[in-house]
């Protein structure tokens, strides 16, 4: 019995053709790139390209986030070429299975869990502080002690400061209404997630457009300020750490991998789902970048956690303000809504393998869902949601992101020279370059993450090898053929 031991891509690519069995396929080559812009647009776009600007780069921060963007073509090129191999839903977990072998494979897949649950959570509590606004505007209060997490200060728009609530039922309702949406089917979600795509990348193409007159060309002198001497204080290395920064708006595209065994074509749709998106994405932000720094200048926006609301206040279309807010509302929901989504098929998969509990991938007979994958997420993100203070959530999906772009950017080097004449629908170019380019911007990333962020990480997975060597090595049905 082997740790190392790899899963056949045999195995694999039979159980991604016993549809009659296990996920319905319901996903166009359209739906999985509104999946991916689903998953991207969101929280990084609305707060964190004032903090790069203002801290970082400046006018610039367009470029900050080109170079980030290209950080994350290489990790999406990868995943593109093992989606298109390997059209099984688990995303990086199932390609370190095929690759690495089956620890590597749970480790993977343990850490995706910071990524896709913590990362629902971080967001649900962000939308929950949206909504606030919202009700304030139109003279809706709700009790302070039902919308902050004990740990927590939160000072609203008008004034107001709450010191510790008792929890954030906002957070908990958002997610658990999304986890019972998806119980009903990818279908469903998917048809709500497009709608919400839709307001949310049209309320940035009016931000766009709009604010695209109000700007002043003295904004952007100079527009790439210079060097205060401190690494990463605006000039060239502010640029750079103005990218590690709004990387974070780019989280989410790998989403799309953990819904290849829903897809009609993955062989076709999966690259153009990831790299649509991507691709997509990437020129909303530049253009929603030079719109906003050119609006206000770049130094306004220090500490301002409502840039977007702030540039588009110098356009009089003081009307508009309150959609900017429902777009940012609906941003955050379609974002949680595929995050939640790629945690129940992570573990569905690694039910199926098993080791998980039988629990994880059991099928609704009528909705053909995990449904009691996402019952238990409901309430695993609900506590994180209600209870921890966001700050302390968004590094770690930060650093778990990353961690899983370089295992993938590894697995692709590893199947080219282990598998070099396996059909692929999709090939990474230029490797090894691309992967290695990927790997070396990954670790560049989680080194300028805080030390905090490791020793979560350490701790999160200490707990997860613990979990593997006293459940899931027992009980795997690729070491232990007779548990079939």
């Amino acid at each position: 019995m082997s740790i190392w031991k790899t899963k056949p891509l045999s195995v694999l690519l039979n159980e991604a053709s016993e549809d009659e069995k296990g996920l319905k396929r319901t996903l166009s080559s359209r739906s999985l790139v509104a999946l991916g812009v689903g998953a991207i647009i969101g929280a990084g776009l609305f707060s964190l390209t004032g903090i790069a600007a203002a801290e970082h780069a400046g006018p610039a921060v367009t470029l900050s986030f080109i170079l980030a963007a290209i950080g994350c073509a290489f990790a999406g090129l990868c995943y593109a070429e093992f989606a298109s191999m390997i059209p099984v839903a688990g995303s990086a977990y199932t390609y370190s299975y095929a690759t690495m072998g089956e620890f590597m494979a749970w480790i993977i897949g343990w850490d995706l869990v910071l990524e896709y649950a913590l990362g629902a959570a971080t967001v649900g509590v962000s939308w929950s502080r949206y909504l606030l606004e919202l009700l304030n505007k139109y003279g809706i209060h709700l009790p302070p002690k039902l919308i902050c997490s004990p740990w927590e200060m939160l000072t609203l728009s008008d004034g107001t400061v709450i010191d510790g609530g008792y929890i954030n039922l906002p957070a908990i309702f958002i997610v658990s209404m999304l986890s019972l949406l998806l119980i009903r089917g990818t279908q469903e979600s998917a048809s709500i997630n497009n709608f919400l795509v839709v307001l949310k990348v049209a309320v940035v193409l009016v931000f766009i457009i709009l604010g695209w007159s109000f700007i002043d060309e003295a904004n952007y002198t100079p527009y790439i300020p210079e060097n205060t001497g401190v690494f990463g204080e605006f000039g060239w290395s502010g640029i750079a750490a103005g990218a590690g920064t709004v990387f974070f708006a780019f989280i989410g595209f790998d989403a799309v991998s953990t819904a290849a065994q829903e897809a009609k074509n993955p062989q076709k749709g999966m690259p153009i789902g990831i790299l649509g998106s991507l691709i997509i994405c990437t020129i909303l932000y530049v253009l929603f970048a030079h719109v906003m720094t050119g609006l206000v200048p770049y130094y306004k926006f220090v500490g301002d956690a409502k840039p977007a609301a702030t540039a588009f206040a110098v356009t009089g279309y003081d009307f508009l303000q309150t959609g900017l807010i429902v777009a940012i509302l609906a941003g955050y929901t379609s974002v949680m809504l595929v995050m939640l989504m790629g945690q129940s098929r992570v573990f569905y998969t690694m039910s199926k393998d098993g080791l998980l509990p039988k629990f994880f991938s059991e099928i609704h007979s009528k909705f053909r869902t995990p449904f009691k994958t996402n019952l238990f997420f409901m309430v695993f993100v609900s506590l994180f949601a209600g209870f921890v203070p966001v700050s302390d959530l968004g590094h770690m999906v930060s650093i778990g992101t990353l961690l899983a772009f370089v295992l993938v950017c590894i697995g692709v080097m590893v199947m080219r020279k282990k598998m070099p004449d396996a059909p692929r629908s999709f090939r990474t170019p230029l490797v090894p370059f691309v992967p290695i380019a990927g790997i070396v911007i990954c670790l560049a990333l989680m080194y300028s993450l805080p030390n905090e962020s490791w020793v979560r990480l350490v701790v999160w997975m200490a707990l997860g090898v613990a979990i593997y060597f006293m459940y899931g090595k027992k009980n795997s049905k690729l070491n232990n053929p007779d548990k079939q």
